[in-house]
């Protein structure tokens, strides 16, 4: 594997950071997923375009995007993959041991990894934290990541994929990688960001390809939806057959099914949407 580490390629065993790095010892970074096919990424520059406003958001330099592209190029080239994870990581730089920044300037690492095609259906289960739609970091795509890590270890040790969280008002929220979206009377409704959701690349484009509503939703609606699903990055679109205990229709039901369709036809016919 080789990795874009400031400024060039790097083998994995040479690719290396310090260990004064702001996203290493505070978690003051921000990152990107894209999903890569056959060597072309999917929705760059949607990504692109929130990386940037992670950044400024975080009070980081806006990224020079012309080098991120290099960089997410030259990456793809290097490591061959049908189906891959590029990851775009963008850090505060080496600092003080301690919240304040330094003056190095940001970090920029690009990888990729190979990813699998996930099912068409999985399991979620519901998490007693919450998320905060008043904090500091809403919205941000930050490196701040280690709740989520908690909630997906608990997901995963239920035989779920995913964990979805209320924020502190206990409205539906989002997962801890996934935005979600809920079926009621036929209607397909999705968290609205004003709930302390991620602006997902995915949510995004299937509101717009399906007609999604952005709906203000009671936490307990999970309880009720006759169908739901799951968007992010790897997963498109992702029926869920099961939540704590509830069993739901086996496959995707035909909401679900029409989406999953539709996102698919649409993704195919624009790379770069």
């Amino acid at each position: 594997m080789k990795i874009w580490v400031n400024g060039g390629l790097r083998v994995a065993d040479d690719a290396r950071v310090s260990v004064l790095d702001h996203g290493l010892t505070v978690g003051d970074g921000i990152f990107e997923t894209v999903r890569t096919a056959d060597g072309r990424p999917f929705a760059l520059t949607r990504h692109l375009d929130r990386l940037t406003r992670s950044a400024l958001g975080l009070g980081l330099p806006a990224p020079d995007l012309d080098e991120v592209r290099r960089a997410c190029d030259a990456v793809i080239e290097a490591n061959p993959a049908a189906l891959g994870r590029l990851r775009i990581t963008y850090t505060g730089g080496i600092s003080p041991l301690g919240s304040d920044r330094g003056t190095a300037g940001p970090g920029l690492v690009v990888a990729l990894g190979e990813a699998g095609r996930r099912p068409d259906t999985t399991a979620v289960i519901t998490v007693p934290w919450t998320r905060n739609e008043r904090g500091a970091l809403t919205g941000l795509k930050t490196t701040s990541y280690a709740e989520n890590v908690v909630a997906l270890a608990r997901a995963h040790e239920q035989g779920a994929s995913e964990a979805l969280f209320a924020n502190t008002v206990g409205r539906l929220c989002e997962g801890t990688g996934s935005n979600v979206f809920v079926v009621l009377d036929g209607q397909l409704h999705t968290p609205p960001v004003a709930s302390g959701c991620l602006a997902g690349i995915t949510r995004a484009l299937a509101v717009e390809w399906t007609g999604a509503q952005e709906t203000d939703l009671p936490f307990d609606v999970l309880d009720r939806a006759e169908e739901i699903f799951l968007t992010s990055t790897l997963r498109d679109i992702q029926a869920v057959h099961r939540v704590d205990g509830r069993e739901l229709p086996g496959g995707p039901g035909p909401v679900t099914a029409k989406a999953m369709r539709v996102f698919g036809e649409r993704a195919a016919d624009d790379l770069d949407p």
